[in-house]
C-alpha cells in the first residue's frame, strides 16, 4: 500500500514509503529506510564561493586554536623563570591545559547535539580567547592552571566542529584538499605563536603574549555572519524547512531534486574490538598516542630546550627555523600518498621521524660544527635531527589523518576515528609531564630515546599490522 507523509518526524519513524513527495520543490523519496538524509544531496553540488568562505573561516579556526595551544610553548622559558619553577611544575601547567582540551572535546561534541554546531563553535572560541588572554593577568600558579584548563575546554571543544562543516557541505571529490588546506592551517598556527612570542615577549613579556590570545574573538563575528548551522543537526531536529533555505540562500540546492534517506545505524565502541577490526583499532590507538605524543613532546618543549643552549631570542628563531618544513614535510606526504600508498608512506616518514629523534638524542656527545644565521649559531648535528623531526613527523600526521577513516566501513568510521583519537587525547596530557621530568638535567639523550622508540614501533605496526587502502572505494 503506498501512503504519503508529510515532512516531519514522523517520515524518520516509517518502514514503508514508496511514493516521492515534494516539498517546497524538494522531491523526498524514502524506501524501506528510516532516516532522511538532505546531506546526501551536497555530493552532487559543485564549488561555490560559499565553499571558499566556509574554508576560510575553517581554516582560521584551526589556525587561532593551534596559535592559543602553543603560545605556552615559546613563552615557557620566561614564566619558568619568572614564576621560579623548574620543569616539573612547567610540565603539570601545560598538561592543564590539555585535561581541559580532553574535557572539552567531550562536553561540547555533546552539547553540540542540543544548542547546534554554529553556537557551539561560537562559545567554544569566546571562552579559549578569554581565558587564554587571562592567563597573562597573574603570577599564581593555581589560578594559572586554572585558566590553562578553562581554555583548553575552549580549545578542544572547537576544534572538531569546521571538520563536521567540511565534512557536511563540500562534496566528495574536494573534500580531500579542503581537509589537507584546512590541516596545515595547524602550522601557520604554531610558527604565528612562536612570532608572537618573537615581536613581543621583549618588549611585554610573558604576561603580553597571552594577551594575543584574545585575537581569536575575531572569528565571532565571521561564524556568526557567514556560518549556517551544521544541515545535519537541523536535520536531526526535524527542522527541515530550515535546512533547505540554507541550501538555497547558499545556491546549494536548484529546483527539483531528489533526496533519498539512508540508514543510520547506532554503533557501540566494543563493535571496533572485535576479530575482524581489532587489528585495525589497536592499530589506529597506537598510532595516535604515538604522533600526539612526539608531536607535543618535542614542540612544546623547544623553544626551552634551545633557551638552555643558547639565549631566549635565539631560541625563538632558531624554533621557527625548525617549524617551517612543517609545511613541505605534511605536502609531501600528501602528494606521495596516492602514489606509493598509506601504508608506505606511514612507514617511511615514522622511522625517518625517529632517525631525526636518534640524532638530537646524541647530539650532546657528538657535533660536527656550527650553523651560524646572522649572530645566531646551532648544533649542526641538533639542527638537523629536529629539522628531520619536524619534516617527517607532520608528514606521518598527513598519512595518518587519511588513513584513518579509510580503515572501516561508513557505520564504523564516525566511533572509530573518535576512539583513536581519544587515545591521542590521553597521550597529550601525559607527553608534557613525561618529557618535562625526562629533561630534568639537561641532557636530552632520555626524552628523545624515547621519541625515537616510539617512532621506530609505530612504523613497524604499520609494517605488520596495515593494510593498503589505496584506490580502495569507502
Amino acid at each position: 500500500m503506498r501512503k504519503i507523509f508529510p515532512i516531519s518526524k514522523e517520515l524518520y519513524n516509517v518502514k514503508d514509503v514508496y511514493l516521492p513527495h515534494t516539498y517546497r520543490g524538494v522531491i523526498f523519496y524514502c524506501d524501506e529506510v528510516s532516516d532522511l538524509s538532505i546531506v546526501s544531496y551536497l555530493e552532487k553540488t559543485e564549488l561555490k564561493k560559499f565553499h571558499y568562505t566556509l574554508l576560510v573561516i575553517a581554516f582560521l579556526v584551526y589556525m587561532f586554536t593551534a596559535m592559543n595551544v602553543l603560545l605556552i610553548s615559546g613563552a615557557l622559558p620566561r614564566i619558568m623563570d619568572d614564576l621560579n619553577i623548574g620543569k616539573p611544575e612547567a610540565s603539570y601547567l601545560i598538561s592543564m591545559g590539555f585535561w581541559g582540551m580532553l574535557i572539552g572535546a567531550i562536553l561540547f561534541g555533546r552539547l553540540a547535539d542540543i544548542i547546534g554546531r554554529r553556537i557551539a563553535l561560537i562559545l567554544t572560541i569566546s571562552i579559549h580567547a578569554v581565558f587564554t588572554a587571562l592567563f597573562g593577568t597573574t603570577h599564581d600558579y593555581n589560578l594559572l592552571s586554572l585558566y590553562r584548563f578553562l581554555a583548553g575546554i575552549g580549545l578542544g571543544g572547537a576544534l572538531p566542529i569546521p571538520g563536521v562543516y567540511i565534512s557536511e557541505y563540500v562534496p566528495a571529490k574536494h573534500r580531500g584538499k579542503f581537509v589537507g588546506l584546512i590541516e596545515t592551517a595547524w602550522v601557520w598556527g604554531t610558527i604565528l605563536s612562536i612570532g608572537i612570542n618573537l615581536a613581543f615577549l621583549s618588549v611585554w613579556d610573558w604576561e603580553g603574549v597571552f594577551y594575543w590570545g584574545l585575537s581569536a574573538i575575531v572569528l565571532v563575528p565571521l561564524v556568526f555572519l557567514f556560518l549556517p548551522e551544521s544541515i545535519r543537526y537541523l536535520e536531526e531536529k526535524d527542522r527541515i524547512e530550515e535546512a533547505l533555505e540554507v541550501l538555497r540562500k547558499y545556491d546549494l540546492i536548484v529546483g527539483e531534486v531528489e533526496i533519498k534517506a539512508v540508514e543510520r545505524k547506532k554503533i557501540s565502541w566494543r563493535e571496533l574490538f572485535k576479530p575482524e577490526y581489532i587489528a585495525r583499532t589497536v592499530l589506529l590507538m597506537s598510532l595516535w598516542a604515538i604522533l600526539v605524543y612526539t608531536y607535543y613532546g618535542v614542540f612544546i618543549w623547544l623553544p626551552a630546550i634551545l633557551k638552555e643552549r643558547y639565549n631566549l631570542l635565539a631560541s625563538l628563531i632558531w624554533t621557527i627555523i625548525i617549524i617551517l618544513p612543517q609545511i613541505p614535510g605534511y605536502y609531501s606526504a600528501a602528494f606521495l600518498l596516492d602514489k606509493l600508498g598509506r601504508k608506505k608512506i606511514l612507514e617511511i616518514y615514522l622511522i625517518l621521524a625517529g632517525v631525526g629523534s636518534i640524532l638530537v638524542a646524541l647530539s650532546d656527545f657528538f657535533e660536527i660544527g656550527k650553523v651560524v644565521i646572522g649572530n645566531y649559531e646551532i648544533g649542526t648535528i641538533l639542527l638537523i635531527g629536529f629539522i628531520i623531526i619536524s619534516f617527517f613527523n607532520l608528514g606521518a600526521w598527513s598519512g595518518l589523518y587519511t588513513y584513518t577513516p579509510e580503515l572501516y566501513p561508513t557505520e564504523y568510521r564516525g566511533i572509530g576515528s573518535g576512539i583513536a583519537a581519544a587515545s591521542g587525547r590521553f597521550a597529550g596530557i601525559i607527553a608534557p609531564i613525561v618529557t618535562g621530568f625526562l629533561l630534568i638535567g639537561g641532557s636530552l639523550l632520555p626524552a628523545y630515546s624515547i621519541f625515537f622508540l616510539l617512532h621506530v614501533i609505530g612504523g613497524l605496526l604499520v609494517l605488520i599490522m596495515g593494510i593498503e587502502t589505496k584506490g580502495l572505494t569507502l
